[in-house]
């Protein structure tokens, strides 16, 4: 299966009769999936089918999707409103008599609120439910766009995401064959510091020394660490290889890690080695960042 971005753009257009209509679809990063529908008013009845289908073909992402309609011969009349226009005329006959003012004049009347409607013609019934279909099927198009780009971009992402473990991969081995690693290294370097220890008082125990010694460098080991790496850049590798909705499983995976990385670095007591670990931490929030656009 191919990997998918989350984010993505797309667009379709059709006619139906009358009606023009245009989708217009936008993806964004999220946890889950969500597809929030913008509909013009009477067009809510295919909703319901296209959030089914978006849901079988998107696992995460929130998904914008606004329809726009125009109808093409639909021209609108005007009604005045008898009743209100002969409500107003009788209250203006009622204040004439009260009151020296100007007797109200035509644009006067028809510019109050409610004198003057705007009717819409009437619509078929026929024309609108074949219209609302190929609208839904409109949408079909637009969201194929959509996963075809949203792949498209996922195609780069896993590029991407193969040259970091890479990247880990060679920095990993090369803490592995850090100097600083090597028995001998650390055994000299502690060494020095007992030597100075027991130079500079007469209150140690040379066999206690040499026990805290072996201590320090069991502590200081980070075989484990290494061995755990490589069994994440493996696991990460097939994870890719098998694509498909991968992107939660890849997030745990770069916590993962980070952990190790971590160990690594606090373990260290050599600075190469440090700089090392330094750099494969980078290394691994590039990969978490870009894990994070993965459906």
């Amino acid at each position: 299966m191919a990997l998918s971005s989350m984010t993505g753009f797309a667009r379709s257009h059709g006619a139906s009769g009358p009606y023009a209509f245009e989708w217009e679809l936008k993806s964004v990063n999220a946890k889950g999936f969500d597809l929030r529908m913008r509909l013009p008013p009477g067009w809510d009845d295919i909703e319901a089918s296209a959030k089914k289908r978006a849901g079988e073909v998107l696992s995460r992402g929130t998904v914008y999707a606004n329809l726009s309609v125009k109808r093409s011969n639909a021209v609108s009349s005007v009604r005045i409103n008898e009743e209100v226009l002969a409500s107003i005329v009788r209250v203006a006959g009622v204040l004439a008599g009260k009151i020296d003012a100007v007797a109200p004049s035509i644009d006067g009347l028809l510019a109050i609120k409610g004198v003057v409607e705007l009717v819409e013609p009437e619509s078929d019934e026929a024309e609108d439910l074949a219209a609302k279909a190929a609208a839904a099927a409109s949408f079909e198009q637009a969201l194929a766009s959509l996963v075809g780009m949203r792949q498209r971009e996922g195609v780069a992402l896993g590029h991407i995401l193969s040259q970091r473990m890479d990247e880990i991969e060679r920095l990993a081995q090369k803490a592995e064959a850090a100097p600083g690693r090597k028995p001998d290294a650390i055994k000299a370097r502690l060494a020095e510091q007992i030597a100075a220890l027991l130079a500079s008082s007469d209150r140690f125990d040379p066999d206690r020394l040499n026990q805290e010694a072996i201590l320090i460098a069991a502590r200081a080991d980070i075989r484990e660490e290494l061995d755990r790496i490589a069994s994440h850049i493996a696991q990460a590798r097939e994870i890719i290889g098998k694509g498909g909705p991968i992107g939660r499983r890849l997030d745990f995976l770069a916590q993962e890690f980070n952990r190790e990385v971590n160990t690594c670095c606090s373990k260290s007591n050599d600075i190469e080695l440090t700089n090392t670990g330094l750099e494969m931490k980078n290394v691994v929030e590039q990969f978490r960042e870009q894990v994070q656009n993965l459906e």
